[in-house]
């Protein structure tokens, strides 16, 4: 559920009986029938909910885009989500962070922090990393239009970024990537939001 790309009827059928389950289950049903334009309305309505998670975004946008549509150009480019992975020889840190201020973390060694975002003490550390994103879009161009790649390789660093058109990204060596004028501001505004989450009091 992290980068919103889950089957429709996958996702659906996780639903709770309020909303916006109900609506992406109509716009399931859609789908089945063969209603693509009535699947496609009540996808965009979902996606364009005033207060929704941006989770749900992401994923109502994704199942958009496998109905045949495409999102309205004034959200098109909007960063929804960063997803920054890293492989770290045992295992991999998982950090991605939402345009709604949350934030998910998970650490190689099993350990995790999930910010729910119960104050608004990490909103400006949550939105240096969506404004370097933002700085970065341009320059990776149009988004990836093959399955999501497996995890990063040893070594390796992954910078995800996730529209309403879907995911762009830019991988190479985590060293390298931090020497780079334009991946640098990102990675190290995501190190800084991931040490702010670890010291977090457990609650």
């Amino acid at each position: 559920m992290y980068f919103g790309d889950m089957s429709l009827d996958a996702f659906a059928r996780l639903g709770t009986g309020v909303e916006p389950w109900l609506s992406f289950e109509k716009a399931r049903a859609f789908v089945a029938e063969g209603n693509l334009p009535q699947a496609r309305a009540t996808l965009e309505s979902i996606a364009l909910m005033p207060a929704i998670e941006s989770r749900f975004r992401l994923q109502a946008w994704h199942s958009l885009r496998e109905a045949g549509g495409q999102p309205p150009a004034s959200v098109a480019m909007e960063v929804l989500c960063v997803i920054v992975e890293v492989d770290m020889s045992k295992g991999q840190d998982f950090l991605a962070i939402y345009a709604d201020q949350t934030a998910y973390y998970h650490n190689y060694s099993g350990a995790s922090v999930i910010w729910l975002r119960p104050d608004t003490s990490l909103d400006g550390q949550i939105n240096s990393v969506l404004s370097a994103a933002r700085v970065i879009l341009p320059l990776i161009g149009l988004p990836w239009k093959e399955p999501r790649r497996p995890p990063p390789r040893a070594g390796n660093a992954r910078l995800n970024i996730l529209t309403a058109m879907g995911l762009h990204f830019g991988e190479g060596p985590l060293r390298a990537l931090d020497r780079d004028r334009n991946a640098q501001p990102l990675l190290r505004a995501a190190t800084a939001l991931m040490a702010k989450l670890t010291k977090l009091p457990r609650r």
